[in-house]
């Protein structure tokens, strides 16, 4: 196995492994390391006591951070008529219908976000092997497909964003950028376990969240207190 390079060594000495961090400390340790030249993404990582495989304990949803994750995203949006118009207005890349669906068919994948009129489902339906597998999925529970279509092409252009839980119950999520102050990471953080908190399952045994880890692209992970 190749050893980690001197950066991210360096980086790993800042932090115990034993310990849980405050949020903020957690924040202040991340900054603290040198380990790319570019402005890296913060991510949380957070294991959830939950049965993957029962629908009843699925976590999926959508959230605005407080701070953005300073990135704007490509969103595209299945509408017709004023809908298509005003998402357009709102910042869509592209809108269309069943013309969208043949162009995805045939290989279109240049956006981060699909956003559809609950009457399109007609058209986007029949694309869940290709968006699916991506994570492009428009689902009611995401907030993806909504008949406030403009609304939501605004929200999710502007950074707002999708999660929901892997094959063994993990929670993986962007939550700014390495560049932001303390402040905006702290509370971007926070903000977000917090949403999640309160996504717990009715049938969910013990504590909720098992564990929570802030990392950014190229440093190690630093284990995030949390109160259940």
């Amino acid at each position: 196995m190749p050893k980690s390079g001197k950066k991210y060594r360096a980086a790993l000495e800042k932090v115990d492994r034993a310990r849980r961090y405050p949020v903020r400390e957690a924040v202040e340790v991340l900054k603290s390391f040198r380990t790319a030249k570019f402005d890296e993404t913060v991510e949380v990582h957070m294991a959830l006591s939950i049965d993957p495989k029962k629908t009843d304990q699925a976590i999926r949803g959508s959230v605005s951070l407080p701070k953005g994750i300073g990135k704007t995203l490509r969103v595209i949006c299945f509408a017709e008529g004023h809908a298509a118009e005003e998402a357009t207005a709102a910042g869509a890349v592209k809108v269309g219908s069943g013309d969208l669906a043949k162009e995805i068919e045939g290989g279109y994948s240049d956006f981060d976000v699909c956003i559809a009129a609950p009457d399109m489902m007609r058209h986007v339906g029949k694309l869940g092997r290709i968006l699916g597998p991506q994570g492009k999925m428009p689902t009611p529970k995401a907030g993806t497909v909504t008949p406030n279509v403009a609304q939501a092409v605004k929200e999710f252009a502007a950074g707002k964003i999708e999660f929901r839980n892997d094959a063994t119950g993990n929670i993986h999520a962007p939550v700014g950028r390495k560049s932001f102050s303390v402040d905006d990471l702290s509370e971007n953080v926070v903000s977000f376990i917090e949403h999640v908190k309160g996504m717990r399952p009715a049938s969910a045994k013990g504590a909720f969240i098992k564990s929570a880890t802030l990392t950014s692209t190229m440093g190690p992970g630093i284990r995030v207190e949390v109160l259940n």
